[in-house]
């Protein structure tokens, strides 16, 4: 799930709510429908097919993770061939036309001088700037740089680091966003989930899969019009997981198109 906030010109600003996590054939020939045509979906390069193209294309916006995370803890890490990764990266987003695109921050895995080289053999590619993801081991003056070069940057480590990371950072998310704003780039948090911290905080986007682990544990979401709140299922019934994966899907759009004009 993501969300972008616009505010330039005197216009007034607006949050997009990105929905994260459609990452099989069968929640996402489901989820197309009326209503998710005007939806804002994250998906990974890596679960990416071409007969899904069609179906993003129609959105209302679509963001592309290079999917390079999912190696971080994979024991296929030391196999990969980067250049090649980069290179087919590229390829994919020049052929459906990407707009929206992630860095491969692999920082843990390569070093931070391999991921600026990799991101520079991208944007030459590609001929279009990617998103820079900022992790807190590039320290405050790197982020300082990004904002300065970058369109679009994020803010990393939110989902992996845990709710004490978050806790740790959201007290510094004002710096984040006022630094970006005043030279004029966009900021998203990358697996920013706390749907009140998306009331305080006005990032120009975030993403999250919340809805798919509300399914997991048998939680049901509803949008009461102004903010989300959890159902437990009635003790004894079952709960139909496609059905519930559907409606708390929907449930996270209407959040999201309540985002993209309230916050």
């Amino acid at each position: 799930m993501e969300i972008y906030l616009a505010g330039a010109n005197g216009k007034k600003q607006i949050m997009e709510l990105f929905v994260a996590g459609l990452s099989n054939e069968e929640n996402r020939k489901n989820m197309v429908n009326p209503l998710s045509k005007r939806i804002s979906i994250l998906e990974s390069f890596c679960s990416m097919e071409d007969w899904e193209i069609p179906y993003i294309q129609n959105h209302w916006n679509f963001l592309l993770d290079s999917g390079a995370f999912t190696f971080l803890n994979s024991k296929k890490q030391n196999k990969i061939n980067w250049d090649e990764y980069v290179e087919k990266y590229a390829e994919f987003i020049n052929k459906y036309d990407i707009k929206l695109f992630f860095e491969l921050d692999i920082d843990y895995l390569i070093g931070l001088k391999e991921v600026e080289r990799l991101r520079e053999k991208l944007h030459k590619l590609t001929n279009k700037q990617s998103i820079s993801v900022w992790h807190k081991s590039r320290g405050k003056d790197y982020y300082i740089r990004m904002v300065q070069e970058f369109d679009y940057v994020a803010i990393g480590g939110l989902a992996i680091g845990g709710i004490h990371f978050q806790k740790q950072i959201e007290p510094v998310f004002p710096w984040f966003i006022k630094n970006a704003h005043k030279n004029n780039c966009k900021i998203h948090a990358l697996g920013y989930t706390s749907v009140s911290g998306l009331y305080k905080y006005p990032f120009d986007s975030v993403d999250s899969t919340s809805w798919i682990y509300g399914n997991k544990l048998g939680l049901i979401y509803r949008f009461d019009g102004y903010k989300m709140t959890i159902v437990k299922k009635p003790c004894g019934n079952r709960l139909i997981a496609k059905d519930a994966r559907l409606h708390n899907f929907f449930e996270w759009v209407k959040f999201q198109q309540y985002a993209r004009v309230n916050l």
